[in-house]
C-alpha cells in the first residue's frame, strides 16, 4: 500500500516511534507548506491511503475526485471537517478519525504565551544578543484577573494556575461554563461587556462552531484595558474578521498572543498581526510536542493498519465501506 502523509512542513514525522508501525508499506512523507492544489494532487495521486496532519489541507470535492487509488483518509485526530466527507462516502473511500484530544499541551503553551507576552521573553532575549536593553516594565500577574472565555475542557486547565500566581479568576460562556465556575469557586461575569473590561489577561477557550464564528466583536475588545493582553489558542474564526489586528493598532487591548490564524500556515510571515509590536505569535504549534503527535500519529497509524488488514476501525463513514465492498 502506498501511504502518504502531507504537510509534514516541520519535518518531524520520521522522528516519531510509531512511524516505525508502516514498515512494509510504500510511505511518502510530504514537506511542501500550502502547495497549489494541482501539485498537491500530482503528490498524492498514486495513494491509497492518506494520513492527514490536522486540518492543513482541505480536502475538497475536486481533490477527492482526482485521487483515483484512494481508499482511505485516516485523520490525526477527531476533527474530519477539512474533508469532504459527503463525497469520500459517495466514491467509496472511508474516512477514519481518531478519538484522542490533547488539552494539556494547549493549555501548557496558553501560559508559554501569557509569560512570554507580559514578560517580554522573546524581546529581551533577542536584545540582549545583540548587547542592548528594554526600556519597558513587564506586568505581574499577583493580583491580576484573568478571564476564560469557555471554561470546558481545555479553560479549566487554563484557569488552574492562575490560582498559584494570586490570580482572580474571572468566567464568561455558556451555561455549562458558570456551572463549571461555581463549582470550582471562580467569579461568573455579570455581563459579557463587564468580562472584557475586567480582564487583565483574557483568554479564549470557545469551541469553534457557525454560532461562535466571529463571538468577539471589535466592540468587545473596545473595552479591555490598554494594559491588558489577549491571549488566543482556539481558533482564530473566532474573534471578528480584522477586528483584532485593528483594537491592537487603537491600544486596546493593549497585546495579544495568539497561536491560530484565518488562513494557515502563515507564509513568508504575511499576516497583519506580525507586523505588530504588540502582538507575540507562533505558528500553531501549541500541539508540536513528542507525546501528542505519538499519541495522534500512533492511532492514525493503527487505524490505517486495521482497514488494510481488513478490519477497519473508528470510521465515521460506515456507509464508504459497503459501498466499497459493492
Amino acid at each position: 500500500m502506498i501511504i502518504a502523509i502531507p504537510d509534514d512542513y516541520h519535518g518531524v514525522v520520521f522522528q516519531l516511534s510509531c512511524f516505525s508501525r508502516l514498515s512494509g508499506h510504500d510511505v511518502r512523507v510530504l514537506r511542501d507548506a500550502a502547495p497549489p492544489a494541482g501539485k498537491l494532487v500530482e503528490s498524492l495521486r498514486e495513494a491509497d491511503v492518506i494520513v492527514p496532519i490536522r486540518e492543513r489541507t482541505r480536502f475538497t470535492r475536486d481533490i477527492i475526485a482526482s485521487l483515483p487509488n484512494l481508499k482511505l483518509f485516516s485523520q490525526t485526530g477527531r476533527s474530519t471537517r477539512h474533508i469532504d466527507v459527503a463525497e469520500c462516502t459517495e466514491r467509496g473511500v472511508a474516512v477514519a478519525a481518531g478519538t484522542h484530544a490533547s488539552p494539556h499541551t494547549v493549555a501548557e503553551h496558553t501560559w508559554a504565551l501569557i509569560l512570554s507576552a507580559l514578560r517580554h521573553t522573546a524581546e529581551d532575549a533577542a536584545l540582549m544578543k545583540r548587547g542592548e536593553w528594554r526600556g519597558t516594565f513587564s506586568m505581574a500577574l499577583h493580583g491580576k484577573t484573568l478571564g476564560v472565555f469557555g471554561l470546558g475542557m481545555i479553560g479549566k486547565l487554563v484557569a488552574l494556575p492562575a490560582r498559584a500566581f494570586g490570580m482572580r479568576v474571572l468566567v464568561y460562556g455558556r451555561e455549562s461554563s458558570f456551572t463549571a465556575a461555581r463549582e470550582a469557586g471562580y467569579e461568573v461575569a455579570a455581563s459579557k461587556a463587564d468580562f472584557f473590561a475586567s480582564s487583565d489577561v483574557l483568554c479564549v477557550m470557545v469551541r469553534l462552531t457557525p454560532g461562535t464564528r466571529g463571538i468577539v466583536t471589535a466592540n468587545d475588545l473596545a473595552r479591555m484595558k490598554p494594559t491588558a493582553l489577549f491571549v488566543n489558542t482556539a481558533r482564530a474564526e473566532l474573534v471578528a474578521p480584522g477586528a483584532l489586528a485593528d483594537a491592537l493598532r487603537s491600544g486596546r487591548p493593549g497585546f495579544a498572543a495568539t497561536d491560530v490564524y484565518e488562513n494557515e500556515p502563515v507564509l513568508r510571515g504575511d499576516h497583519p498581526l506580525l507586523k505588530l509590536g504588540n502582538a507575540l505569535c507562533t505558528p500553531h504549534t501549541a500541539w508540536l510536542e513528542r507525546e501528542t503527535y505519538e499519541l495522534y500519529f500512533g492511532e492514525a497509524f493503527d487505524n490505517a493498519l486495521a482497514f488494510i488488514s481488513g478490519k477497519p476501525v473508528n470510521i465515521v463513514n460506515p456507509e464508504a465501506l459497503a459501498a466499497h465492498k459493492a
